[in-house]
């Protein structure tokens, strides 16, 4: 079967990565690459045996579909120019800067029949996809998201909801199956004028609620979801490949003649999660619905949904605090010492 000729655009960090992804991927052709610093292009199509293009143009002559991978506040723009030229996209995340720019591209892709795919990787983690069936069987009750990394390795393109938030929002809206009700966020920056730590409470219809913390200034880095169910609870680290079930406890008193002692019992299970890499199940994912036509399992619309939530938050957060309960003005209550 004849290879589909991919190009990435954008080849800093996260694009060369896609590049030496590309290079052996299974039914795919790295083509050639584009980035706005030539010197740069030309280093990393040496290094993979490919094409530096002068322009966008001239690679979107040359390819079936492209990744993006350029700085956030140029994916709008680069994406409508491929999608007009009906070359299909699989856009880093977040797809856009605001909900105007994530629509249009939402919109060009429908009246175009473009495949449109969001890089939201963790949903090609292996242990996410293993927690998902997991939960098929379950109900949740509470979900917590942790996503904390140093600032010195985070993009600065983008505060930290657009940065990391967003990946824990695409996936809590994916494991419940719904968009949140209510949202309470609360933030602050610290290294920028931006937000760089932000903690977020979601209230769904059906009564789940999930908590995420999102921060790009604590030194150690954590990407872990911790589910409460009515049938178990659930640990899963993302980053070091883990799950661990814990089902049953069942509380018992013992004497046997000594004084009473409390005992607690439970199941402990731990999941044996296959090694993968989440960007090559991501690219194949791609490659795969841009030969076939069928529609990527993160579509324009997940971008959207995404970004939407992400922008009720932004706007919270950027509007000032909310009022602040001042305890020296609260009554005491009627008895109370002075």
């Amino acid at each position: 079967m004849k290879a589909v000729r991919v190009g990435v655009v954008g080849v800093g960090s996260m694009g060369e990565r896609h590049c030496r992804v590309l290079q052996s991927l299974r039914g795919a052709e790295l083509v050639g690459i584009y980035d706005r610093c030539l010197e740069r292009a030309l280093e990393v199509a040496a290094r993979y045996e490919t094409t530096a293009f002068p322009t966008l143009q001239d690679l979107a002559a040359h390819v079936e579909a492209a990744v993006i991978a350029t700085p956030t506040p140029t994916h709008a723009e680069i994406a409508l120019e491929l999608i007009e030229r009906d070359v299909a996209v699989l856009i880093e995340k977040p797809m856009a800067t605001s909900v105007v720019e994530a629509m249009a591209i939402c919109e060009a892709a429908r009246r175009r029949g473009v495949p449109v795919q969001v890089g939201h990787i963790e949903r090609f983690n292996p242990v996410y996809i293993e927690l998902k069936a997991i939960l098929e069987t379950m109900r949740p009750i509470s979900l917590i998201f942790r996503r904390l990394s140093p600032y010195a390795v985070s993009n600065q393109d983008a505060d930290v909801i657009l940065d990391l938030m967003i990946h824990d929002l695409d996936l809590a809206i994916d494991l419940v199956g719904a968009t949140p009700a209510r949202i309470y966020p609360v933030g602050r920056p610290v290294f920028s004028d931006a937000v760089d730590y932000a903690v977020l409470t979601m209230e769904f219809p059906g009564g789940e609620v999930a908590t995420l913390f999102a921060s790009r200034v604590t030194e150690q880095k954590i990407r872990a979801i911790e589910i409460t169910a009515a049938e178990a609870y659930i640990e899963a680290d993302l980053l070091n490949k883990g799950i661990t079930v814990y089902r049953y406890t069942i509380p018992s008193f013992t004497n046997d003649g000594q004084p009473v002692k409390y005992r607690q019992e439970g199941w402990m299970e731990r999941i044996g999660i296959p090694m993968a890499e989440p960007l090559a199940l991501e690219l194949q994912h791609f490659v795969d619905c841009v030969r076939s036509g069928h529609a990527p399992t993160v579509s324009a619309m997940d971008g959207l949904r995404a970004i939407q939530l992400a922008e009720r938050i932004r706007v919270l957060l950027y509007n000032g605090p909310a009022p602040v309960i001042r305890l020296d003005r609260i009554p005491a209550s009627a008895g109370a010492n002075p």
